[in-house]
């Protein structure tokens, strides 16, 4: 049936020449002209010495890198718990004044109230060294004034007058708000 192809088609169908023979390019051992081929164990003493003066010092990854500030955050905050209120001395700090045992903290007051409406109220209870509203340092343009913060600091002279005292609501409530 083939033979009844047209000459272009039966030429897809012929076959190929021969290839043509080339000797192996493998020789024996006593025939070859390059280096004897070996493994690699004939490196091992120079990569050794390599190993040895080579001076690597590996860097450190971004995940290496926050895993040794989470764990220096988590021990300068644990040496902070042990050794902070061993050498905490409030009576060598410049910036306290007063006692803190003869110091009263009142809050939620009114933003209307001023130092001496505090000195008149607790000076009932006893002598005040110092009354102290908490006020703002920095006040910010276009925002409602307020005097202060809501809350102050009344030192007595003596611990007593500050112990064992119950404000009475009606100074709370001309206080607070």
């Amino acid at each position: 049936m083939t033979d009844k192809l047209p000459p272009n088609l039966l030429a897809l169908f012929a076959p190929r020449p021969p290839l043509r023979w080339v000797p192996p390019s493998d020789h024996a051992p006593e025939e070859r002209r390059t280096a004897n081929i070996t493994g690699i164990a004939a490196f091992l003493p120079q990569l050794q010495e390599y190993k040895d003066t080579d001076n690597y010092t590996p860097t450190e990854s971004w995940l290496q890198r926050k895993d040794r500030i989470k764990l220096e955050k988590k021990q300068r905050q644990e040496k902070l718990l042990k050794e902070g209120p061993l050498s905490y001395k409030p009576q060598e700090d410049p910036n306290i004044r007063g006692d803190a045992f003869k110091t009263l903290i009142v809050a939620r007051l009114s933003y209307d109230a001023t130092d001496q409406d505090l000195e008149s109220e607790f000076g009932r209870f006893g002598p005040i060294e110092r009354a102290r509203l908490h006020s703002f340092l920095d006040e910010k343009p276009n925002k409602k004034k307020k005097k202060h913060r809501g809350y102050a600091f009344v030192v007595y002279e003596r611990e007593k007058d500050m112990r064992g005292k119950q404000i009475t609501p009606l100074i709370a409530h001309s206080l607070v708000e």
